[in-house]
């Protein structure tokens, strides 16, 4: 079966507003996170190379390098999420009909669960790293798509936000407390500020325009 990544948009669309578990938010978060790193490149391959920004075309190369490596990590979530929900699915359907089989289920159950936490939590990661160098576009990038770099923004906060639901959803059943509450602290400790961040460069993008 190809992956979400090699599918039509049409396609990806049509199995996410389908009855199918999967793709859903998780993968909807990625793809929006590669959507906010791939903007970024955007604003840099249309300001290297321009004499205008002669200036600051070291800083869009280095920025450049950096919005790919994200997209790229950003893109296989999009994989990664599918397949850790799909191992979930397949443990809540084990059997448990005796008491040795619904402990071996619970075991199974939790140790997927804790995975199924991690992979929205390295998405929120990158998602956060999306923000903050969709401010570098926004700064130094071509004025002439420097809406794009707005555009960057949003979808780099809302892939975050987005992710973290995911964090929160899945780290509530998780029955080790302790590593819960400490992923739920990183998470907290991703999400700080960012806010007021993303306002920040959507006002430097609007009074660019």
């Amino acid at each position: 079966m190809s992956e979400i990544k090699d599918k039509s948009i049409d396609v990806f669309l049509n199995e996410l507003a389908s009855r199918q578990a999967t793709p859903g938010g998780g993968s909807a978060a990625a793809v929006m996170g590669a959507q906010a790193a791939a903007l970024i490149s955007m604003v840099c391959n249309l300001t290297i190379g321009k004499p205008k920004y002669a200036e600051v075309e070291a800083d869009m190369i280095r920025l450049l390098s950096q919005s790919e490596d994200l997209r790229a990590q950003l893109t296989a979530m999009i994989k990664a999420d599918v397949e850790v929900f799909d191992q979930l699915m397949a443990c809540y359907g084990l059997p448990k009909e005796t008491d040795q089989q619904k402990a071996a289920r619970s075991v199974q159950i939790q140790a997927v669960l804790k995975a199924a936490t991690l992979v929205p939590l390295d998405c929120a990661r990158a998602c956060a790293k999306t923000i903050e160098l969709s401010r570098i576009a926004a700064e130094k990038g071509n004025t002439g798509v420097i809406s794009d770099a707005g555009v960057a923004v949003m979808c780099g906060y809302g892939a975050l936000k987005s992710a973290a639901l995911n964090v929160y959803i899945n780290a509530g059943s998780i029955k080790d407390r302790e590593f819960a509450e400490a992923k739920l602290v990183e998470l907290e400790q991703i999400l700080s500020g960012a806010e007021e961040k993303v306002e920040e460069i959507y006002q430097i993008v609007r009074n660019k325009l």
